[in-house]
């Protein structure tokens, strides 16, 4: 036989899967109906690997036998997929536990933030929240988590990413911990500053305090200073110190915004080497709450240590055509080599498509939880 010859019986073999394809699917579509009757769940898993058992018993070498359990996983998990979608159709999904509101209720809002006056946190907030907020502000992450969660505070003000550090760790396992959602963002630009006293001048500088993030991102401008260079827990703390101290050899790297609260003079501004670091910032609260022109939500789940087990998860998106735009992962204490997922994509609680995607996440992977849509 030629390569025609051969691509022929392949296009006519083609055939029979696709037509055999659509009524394994009509025959999904009478199994959905009959679980929407009764109320059983649409994820068999005990079913599906007894399923897969049996079907690479009928092949014949290793390879065929891994390859088929691939095609039945998708052929399966295409069937989930169309059990969830007639599911919204009948509307038997179930209404989300989070209220759209038409707006945040900020007027007389009392907000936290982490670190000291002057820190890049306070910025965020008063950009999002105006200039005249109530606001207080704590040690540490988890104090402003515990704030909002206790009543003190309406709502939190945390960093979450920089585009040149990275994530902020802590912050994504707060949001697993306690019950506190994002309902918005705010992104802010970081152009650290050389900050010192009122009269004095960047040759007389002996001490710089700072973060030792900014200090790293600040390394070029540093190189060939003969200055000691002290980390400090933030940047207005090292700006607050400077001003208390009252030693015109001591500067500090942290924001102009840090320098006005201070009363410190800026020395020389943008000494960090990126000019596009920006840091975003989250507004957390403890109402299940979204706006109803939000279009990004934020999840988490777990995942078994498997093959192909995030590959399945992420099949939702695909299928429902949802663009997912951010991935993380975080180890899973006291589970070795087990990680938590956490997801970033477009859209809005309100979509069927969205309830579709979360429906297959809540029923295939572990522990889904929606932190947010803002």
């Amino acid at each position: 036989m030629d390569l025609g010859e051969l691509r022929q019986g392949i296009d006519e073999i083609d055939g029979q899967i696709v037509a055999l394809y659509e009524k394994r699917m009509e025959i999904s579509r009478q199994v959905a109906e009959f679980k929407i009757s009764t109320g059983k769940k649409v994820f068999d898993r005990a079913r599906e690997e007894e399923k897969i058992k049996a079907v690479k018993a009928m092949t014949h070498n290793a390879f065929n036998s891994h390859g088929i359990q691939e095609l039945f996983e998708q052929i399966m998990s295409m069937s989930r997929k169309l059990q969830y979608q007639m599911l919204a159709e009948k509307g038997s999904l179930g209404r989300l536990p989070f209220i759209g509101v038409d707006a945040l209720e900020t007027k007389a809002a009392r907000v936290v933030f982490q670190g000291a006056e002057g820190a890049y946190s306070q910025a965020a907030m008063e950009t999002y929240f105006g200039d005249e907020v109530n606001s207080f502000h704590v040690d540490s992450f988890r104090d402003a988590m515990s704030a909002i969660d206790e009543g003190s505070a309406d709502f939190a003000v945390l960093p979450i990413e920089n585009s040149t550090a990275g994530i902020v760790s802590e912050i994504y396992d707060l949001l697993v911990e306690f019950e506190n959602y994002i309902v918005g963002e705010q992104i802010i630009r970081i152009e650290h500053c050389l900050l010192g006293l009122p009269g004095a001048s960047e040759d007389a500088v002996k001490t710089v305090f700072s973060h030792p993030q900014s200090l790293l991102q600040s390394a070029r401008y540093l190189a060939g200073k003969d200055w000691k260079q002290i980390s400090m827990p933030n940047n207005a703390f090292a700006a607050e110190k400077v001003a208390q101290e009252g030693d015109r050899s001591q500067a500090a790297i942290a924001s102009a915004y840090a320098g006005k609260v201070y009363g410190l003079t800026t020395l020389r501004r943008g000494i960090n080497q990126s000019e596009s670091n920006s840091t975003r910032f989250i507004i957390v609260t403890n109402q299940k709450i979204y706006q109803k022109s939000a279009d990004k939500i934020s999840i988490c789940f777990e995942l078994p240590h498997q093959s192909g087990s995030l590959y399945h998860m992420l099949s939702h998106f695909i299928y429902n055509n949802l663009n997912m735009t951010k991935i993380e992962s975080r180890p899973i204490e006291d589970r070795n080599w087990e990680y938590r997922f956490f997801i970033d994509f477009e859209g809005n609680l309100a979509d069927s498509a969205v309830k579709n995607a979360l429906r297959g996440l809540r029923e295939e992977a572990r522990n889904m939880k929606i932190l947010g849509n803002y």
